[in-house]
C-alpha cells in the first residue's frame, strides 16, 4: 500500500503542478511532504522544504510542462459579451475590444519606415518582455554611473561649451558687425541715389501712414522787426498790415545788439551771425567726447570717412581675425621674428603704416639678432630713420651682409656708398657679393686695386678673379689666370678664359691646346665633363665673338659620352639645337667635325650644304659644294646645288662646267640632263637645249627626257614639232599619263575637240587611275557644254578611283557652276563620307574655295562656318588646306591679327602648297605693311613651291614658263577674288 502511493505521488504532483505546487510555492504555505518510502532512512535533501525560488516551473528540466484546465481561466465567453466594469469607456465595453486592445499594445511596430540604420528601430525590441527585478536593478545602476560621470565631466564640458559659443560668435557675428564695412560705404553713396532708392510698402493703415504733424510756417524777418520796435507782444498777425509799412518805433524799446543804436532799422548780419553761434554750439557738443579728443570733424567728417576706406579690398571680418591671429602668436613666442614681420606688413596693407612701424620696432627688440626684422624695420622708416635703424642693426649684428649692402641702398651719394660698403669690408672681408658691390662703384683703376685685395680675401671666387683678369694687361691677365687655376683647379671657366684671352690677343695656335689642357687637368681632379655644358659654354663664346674658342671646345667635347652608332644622328641633333639657339658658328663645328668623321655620308653633306644656304654666304656654300662632290661624285643633288648656286650668281659658265663635271661622274643621268637643259632654256640658248635634249634622248631616253622635249618645242611655238615628239614618244611610253595630257592639251589649244577628246580616251585607257586626265576630260566636256557627259566621266571616274577627294571635288564645283545647290550639298555629305579626313572637302565644306574661274564658292552660311573649322581642325589638325581654310574664315571676319598667325601656321606646315602662298601675299596686300608683304614675297622665292590648283594653273601655263616665282606670286594674288 505504501509503495502504491509512492509510485502515484509522481503523476499526481505532475497533473497539479500549475494546482497544488505551484500554489503552494507562491503563497509561502506549508510545503507537501512526501509519503513515507524506504529512501527516507537515507540523509535529506537540503532544499527540502524551501520555498521554490521566483519563476521556477516544475518539471520544466524533463519537459513535463504540466497543463492548463478551465477551472485555472474561467469560463469562456464570447466577444460580444460586456465586461465586468460597467463604466467602460466606448471602445472598451466588450470583450472583444479589451482583447483587441491588448493585442495592439503587445504587438511591436517593425515596419520598415519605423527603422534607422544608426538607432533600428523607434521603439525597444523587448518592450513586450516582462520587466523583472534584476531589469529595474541594472537600470538604477546605470542611471548612477551616467550621473556619476556627467558630474566628472561637468566643468570640462561647461568650458568646452562656452569656448565653442564664443568661437561661434567669432565666426559668425552679429548683423551690426557684418554691416560695418557696408556702413562706411554709404559715404559714396551721392544725393541722387540716395533720392532714387524706391520705397518699400507700408502695410499700416492711412491714419498711421499719414499722421498730422504739427504745421510750423517760418516768420517772415519784417515780423520781429514791426515788434521789436513797437514793444508790444502779439500772439496773431494782423491781415491788414502788409509787409511793406511798419510803425515807427518807440525810442528806446531797441534791442541791444539786434538793431543799429540810434537808428530803427533790423541788423541781419548779427541775426546770421546768431544761428552760426547756436550751429557751432550743437556740433562741439555732439563732437566732444568724454576723453576730450575730438570724434566728429564738423566740417569734413565726410572726407574723412573716406579716407577711412581700407585699400586692401579685403574683407574687414578676415583682418580682425588675422590680427587677432597675430597678436596671439606674439604673445605666445615674443622672440618669433616672422610674427612681427606678418604684423606689420598686415598693418602696412590695411593702411596703418605707422601702427606697422610702432610693432616692427617693438619686434626688433624682441628679436635684436634677425636680419629680417631689422631689413623689414629699414623698409618701413622713412629716410634718416631708416638709416639710424640700419646703423642700430649694425650693432647687433656686425657680420651680417645684407644689413650693409642695405645701409649702401639708403645712401643717395656715391662717396658715402663706398664709404658704408668699406666699412662693411673690414668687418666682413670674406664675402663675395660685398667684394663685387664695392667694386661696381669705382673707376677701373681703383676697381683693379680692389679686386687684386679681393682676390686675396676670396681665393675661391670664380667671378673676383675673372674680373680682375679683364682689368689687367694681357701678361697680368695671364699671370692672374695661373693664379686662378692654382687656388680652384677644379673649374672650366677660368681654362675658357684664358682661351677667349688668347684669342683676343691674336694667338689662335694656343686656344686648341688650352682646351685640351682644360679638358685633361678637370679630369685629373676628378671633375665630371658634362657634355651639354661644355655645349653651353660654347655657345656663349659664340655669341660673346669669339669664334675659335667656341670651335675648340665643339672638337674637344662633341664626342665624349656617346656611343659609335649614335654618333651621326645625336650631332645632328645638337647642330640643329645651336641653329635654334643662335649659335651659328658651334653649328658650323659640329658639321665640319661630322665630316671629318663621316666624310662618304650623303646626309650629312646635304644638311651642312643646307645649312651653308640657309645660314652662311655664297662662298662658303660652293667651297662646302666642292668639297661634298669630291667626296660623294655620285650624289647628283651636291653637283645640281653647286650648278644652281652658280646661275643665280649669273655666273653660267662656270654652272656649265659644273654640269659637264657631273655628266663625266654620272654619265646617264636624268637629273643631270634636265639641269643642264634648263640652264640653257633660261638663258635663252634654246638651240643648246634643244641638242641636249637630242642627245639625252639617245643616251638615256626617260619618259621625263620625252616629256621635257615636247614641252620645249611647245613653248617656243613649235606645235607641229610637238605633237611629233609627243606621238613618238607615246610608242615608247604609252602608260606616261603626262604625254597624254600633254597631247589633248595642244589639241585643245588648236580647238581640236575631238582629237582631244580621243587624246583623252586613249590616255585613260591606258593610265585608268590618273586622276588629272579624269578631271582635264570632264573640263573639256563642260567647256563644250556636255555637263550630263561631264557628269557620267566623274561618276566613272570615282567609280575607277575612290576615295579621291579631287574628283569628289570637282563633282561638287560643276553641280554649283550649273546652279544645282542641293545636289551639290548631297554630293558634299556623300564626299565626306567616302572621304572623311580629306584636307581639299573640309577646305570647301568650311568656307570659300576658289574654282577655276576664281569665283568662290560657299556651302555653309556665315553662323555656321565657325562650327564646321571646329570640327574639322578635329579630324584634321595638321592639314595645310584645314588650316588655309580657318585663315581665311579669320580673313572673312575681318579678325587680321588671328588670320596672319593662321596664314603663317599654313605656310609652316607645308611650304610647297602655292595657294597658301598666293592668299597670304593677296591678305597682306590688303591688310599689311609694305615690309610684310615683301617678307612673304621673299619667303615664297625660298620655298618654292610647286603645288596647289591655282599656283599650277598659273606657273604651268605655255605663257608663263619663263616666270619667276616672285612673278608667278604676284599673278595668282592678283587673280584672287575676294568675295569676303
Amino acid at each position: 500500500m505504501a509503495s502504491a502511493a509512492a509510485k502515484q505521488a509522481p503523476k499526481n504532483a505532475s497533473k497539479t503542478t500549475t494546482g497544488a505546487t505551484g500554489a503552494a510555492g507562491v503563497s509561502g504555505g506549508p510545503p507537501i511532504m512526501p509519503l513515507a518510502s524506504p529512501l527516507m532512512g537515507k540523509k535529506k535533501k537540503p532544499f527540502l522544504g524551501m520555498p521554490a525560488p521566483l519563476g521556477y516551473v516544475p518539471g520544466l528540466g524533463r519537459g513535463a510542462t504540466g497543463f492548463t484546465t478551465r477551472s485555472d481561466i474561467g469560463p469562456a465567453r464570447d466577444a460580444n459579451d460586456p465586461v465586468d466594469d460597467r463604466h467602460a469607456p466606448p471602445g472598451k465595453r466588450t470583450v472583444g475590444d479589451q482583447m483587441k486592445k491588448n493585442q495592439d499594445d503587445d504587438d511591436e511596430d517593425l515596419n520598415d519606415t519605423n527603422y534607422d540604420e544608426f538607432n533600428g528601430y523607434a521603439g525597444s525590441l523587448f518592450s513586450s518582455g516582462p520587466y523583472e527585478k534584476d531589469d529595474e536593478e541594472a537600470d538604477a545602476i546605470y542611471a548612477a554611473l551616467d550621473k556619476r560621470m556627467d558630474e566628472r565631466r561637468k566643468e570640462r564640458r561647461e568650458l568646452r561649451e562656452k569656448e565653442e559659443i564664443e568661437k561661434y560668435r567669432m565666426e559668425r557675428p552679429k548683423i551690426q558687425q557684418q554691416f560695418s564695412d557696408l556702413k562706411r560705404k554709404l559715404a559714396e553713396v551721392s544725393e541722387e541715389e540716395w533720392l532714387s532708392i524706391p520705397e518699400v510698402g507700408d502695410a499700416r493703415n492711412k491714419r498711421q501712414r499719414n499722421p498730422r504733424y504739427e504745421k510750423l510756417t517760418p516768420v517772415p524777418d519784417s515780423f520781429f522787426s514791426k515788434h521789436l520796435q513797437s514793444g508790444e507782444n502779439h500772439t496773431t498777425v494782423d491781415p491788414l498790415q502788409g509787409l511793406g509799412g511798419l510803425n515807427t518805433p518807440y525810442p528806446g524799446s531797441m534791442t541791444p545788439g539786434l538793431m543799429t543804436p540810434g537808428t530803427g532799422e533790423l541788423d541781419m548780419r548779427k541775426i546770421g551771425q546768431a544761428r552760426n553761434t547756436l550751429m557751432d554750439m550743437r556740433l562741439s557738443q555732439v563732437s566732444d567726447s568724454v576723453s576730450g579728443q575730438t570724434v566728429v570733424d564738423p566740417k569734413g567728417y565726410l572726407t574723412d570717412l573716406n579716407s577711412m576706406i581700407p585699400t586692401h579690398g579685403g574683407d574687414i571680418s578676415d583682418i580682425k581675425k588675422a590680427r587677432l591671429l597675430l597678436k596671439s602668436v606674439r604673445e605666445t613666442n615674443p622672440h618669433h621674428p616672422p610674427a612681427w614681420i606678418a604684423s606689420a606688413r598686415l598693418e602696412e596693407v590695411t593702411g596703418k603704416l605707422q601702427v606697422a612701424r610702432n610693432l616692427i620696432m617693438k619686434g626688433t627688440e624682441m628679436c635684436p639678432k634677425s636680419e629680417d626684422v631689422w631689413l623689414e624695420a629699414a623698409r618701413l622708416q622713412p629716410g634718416d630713420t631708416a638709416k639710424a635703424v640700419v646703423a642700430q642693426a649694425v650693432r647687433h649684428l656686425p657680420q651680417s651682409v645684407r644689413i650693409y649692402i642695405r645701409a649702401a641702398e639708403l645712401e643717395t651719394d656715391i662717396r658715402a656708398k663706398k664709404r658704408v660698403l668699406r666699412k662693411a669690408l673690414e668687418n666682413v672681408s670674406k664675402s663675395v657679393r660685398l667684394w663685387k658691390t664695392a667694386v661696381e662703384l669705382e673707376e677701373p683703376e681703383d676697381a683693379r686695386i680692389m679686386l687684386s685685395r679681393a682676390v686675396e680675401c676670396c681665393p675661391t671666387s670664380v667671378e673676383l678673379w675673372l674680373a680682375l683678369a679683364r682689368l689687367e694687361t694681357y701678361e697680368n691677365a695671364r699671370r692672374v689666370l695661373n693664379k686662378a687655376r692654382e687656388n680652384i683647379p677644379t673649374d672650366r671657366h677660368i681654362w675658357i678664359t684664358a682661351a677667349k684671352l688668347e684669342e683676343a690677343n691674336g694667338n689662335t695656335q694656343m686656344v686648341d691646346k688650352i682646351i685640351d689642357r682644360a679638358i685633361t687637368s678637370l679630369r685629373a681632379n676628378g671633375v665630371e665633363i658634362n657634355r651639354e655644358q661644355w655645349i653651353q659654354d660654347a655657345e656663349e663664346c659664340d655669341k660673346a665673338g669669339s669664334v675659335a674658342t667656341c670651335q675648340a671646345v665643339i672638337r674637344a667635347v662633341i664626342g665624349i659620352g656617346i656611343e659609335e652608332e649614335d654618333r651621326k644622328h645625336t650631332w645632328m641633333e645638337d647642330a640643329d639645337s645651336c641653329v635654334a639657339h643662335g649659335a651659328l658658328e658651334c653649328a658650323r663645328a659640329i658639321y665640319a667635325h661630322a665630316l671629318q668623321v663621316f666624310p662618304s655620308k650623303k646626309s650629312v653633306w646635304l644638311r651642312a650644304a643646307y645649312f651653308e644656304k640657309n645660314h652662311g654666304t655664297r662662298e662658303s656654300l660652293e667651297a662646302l659644294l666642292q668639297r661634298a662632290v669630291a667626296h660623294c661624285p655620285k650624289a647628283e643633288v651636291l653637283w645640281l646645288m653647286g650648278a644652281k648656286s652658280k646661275w643665280l650668281a649669273d655666273d653660267v659658265p662656270a654652272a656649265r662646267s659644273i654640269l659637264a663635271l657631273a655628266f663625266q661622274a654620272n654619265p646617264n643621268s636624268e637629273e643631270i640632263w634636265l639641269a643642264a637643259v634648263k640652264l640653257e632654256s633660261e638663258n635663252n640658248e634654246y638651240e643648246r637645249a634643244r641638242r641636249l635634249l637630242a642627245k639625252a634622248r639617245s643616251s638615256a631616253p626617260t619618259a621625263r627626257v620625252f616629256m621635257k622635249s615636247v614641252k620645249l618645242e611647245w613653248v617656243l611655238g613649235n606645235i607641229e614639232a610637238a605633237q611629233e615628239l609627243c606621238t613618238e614618244a607615246l610608242k615608247h611610253y604609252e602608260d606616261f599619263p603626262k604625254l597624254w595630257m600633254m597631247r589633248g592639251q595642244i589639241e585643245e589649244q588648236c580647238e581640236s575637240m575631238d582629237k582631244a577628246r580621243e587624246a583623252y580616251n586613249q590616255g585613260l585607257k591606258k593610265c585608268p587611275h590618273s586622276v588629272p586626265l579624269w578631271l582635264l576630260l570632264s573640263h573639256l566636256e563642260e567647256s563644250v557644254g556636255q555637263l550630263t557627259r561631264a557628269r557620267a566621266i566623274l561618276e566613272k571616274a570615282r567609280l575607277k578611283n575612290p576615295q579621291s577627294p579631287e574628283l569628289w571635288l570637282e563633282s561638287v564645283r560643276l553641280e554649283f557652276r550649273a546652279g544645282l545647290k542641293n545636289i551639290a550639298n548631297t554630293l558634299m555629305a556623300k564626299a565626306l563620307q567616302e572621304c572623311p579626313n580629306s584636307g581639299l572637302l573640309l577646305l570647301l565644306w568650311i568656307g570659300p574655295s576658289y574654282s577655276k574661274i576664281h569665283s568662290a564658292v560657299f556651302l555653309e552660311g556665315r553662323p555656321q562656318r565657325k562650327t564646321k573649322s571646329v570640327d574639322a581642325l578635329k579630324k584634321c589638325e595638321h592639314d595645310p588646306h584645314v588650316l588655309l581654310a580657318v585663315a581665311k574664315l579669320f580673313w572673312s571676319e575681318r579678325k587680321i591679327t588671328k588670320a596672319r598667325e593662321w596664314f603663317l601656321r599654313t605656310v609652316k606646315i607645308e611650304p610647297d602648297l602655292g595657294d597658301a602662298w598666293a592668299l597670304f601675299y593677296k591678305f597682306e596686300l590688303q591688310h599689311g605693311t609694305e615690309e610684310q608683304q615683301e617678307e612673304v614675297r621673299k619667303r615664297c622665292e625660298n620655298a618654292e613651291p610647286r603645288h596647289g590648283e591655282l599656283w599650277c594653273a598659273e606657273s604651268k601655263h605655255v605663257l608663263n614658263w619663263q616666270k619667276k616665282t616672285g612673278e608667278i606670286l604676284a599673278q595668282v594674288a592678283s587673280k584672287i577674288k575676294n568675295t569676303f
